[in-house]
């Protein structure tokens, strides 16, 4: 009896724990493999980049390879050393992009090139104050997390020379994104105008995570 007992305490304790690593489980979703070669070349890319203002196209979404191209543009991993395609002070690599569009909230992982899901929820408003982020099929927010801030003026606080050189990388990835959009024939613009508690409480940040900037992707009006 003891035995049969023992055996079915243990079952009970195991299927508690399948469920609860199951409900763990982080829903992930996986992007195409970016398409590294073609674009336009270099300098006719810089010669049509530009910030557009609202006044977009459609609210079509984007095809999820221009999605995963843009997000390997902006700061994807180039290198087999795990390096990215943007600049990062003492190799910090602590600018994470959260992305919102129709589908929801994700925040990409790099060194896997995948979309982890926060949420299904169409939370494209809260990205920033003017009217046309709530339509754009894309919405980018960066967000430097100064807990991998180590050295240098860095130690998990947001103190001055930290904050600087995570505003340089954002600005490095904000400008491989508007490379990839003049190439691509897609609008963009880079915002300050944020609501940065909005947007900590949306994204659930940790105190050492801080909102820099927001940038939309959208396409042009025909």
């Amino acid at each position: 009896m003891k035995t049969i007992l023992l055996v079915l305490v243990m079952g009970f304790f195991f299927f508690l724990n399948t469920n609860f690593a199951s409900a763990q489980e982080t829903e992930v979703i996986k992007l195409p493999s970016p398409q590294t070669d073609g674009g336009m070349p270099l300098m006719q890319a810089l010669k049509l980049r530009k910030s557009t203002r609202g006044n977009y196209g459609p609210d079509t979404k984007l095809p999820m390879q221009v999605i995963s191209n843009l997000l390997w543009a902006a700061n994807g991993v180039n290198r087999p050393d795990g390096m990215r395609t943007a600049p990062s002070a003492i190799d910090w690599r602590n600018i994470d992009i959260y992305v919102t569009t129709a589908d929801g909230l994700f925040l990409y992982d790099a060194d896997q090139h995948v979309l982890i899901v926060l949420g299904r929820e169409d939370v494209r408003a809260v990205a920033g104050l003017q009217d046309f982020v709530k339509s754009a099929p894309l919405n980018l927010i960066y967000v430097a997390d100064f807990a991998k801030a180590k050295g240098f003026g860095g130690d998990g606080e947001t103190i001055p020379q930290a904050e600087v050189w995570s505003f340089a990388g954002t600005g490095a990835i904000a400008q491989n994104v508007y490379l990839f959009c003049a190439s691509e024939g897609l609008a963009c613009i880079l915002r300050a105008m944020v609501d940065r508690d909005v947007i900590r409480k949306e994204l659930k940040l940790r105190p050492d995570q801080k909102v820099m900037l927001a940038q939309t992707v959208a396409h042009f009006k025909e």
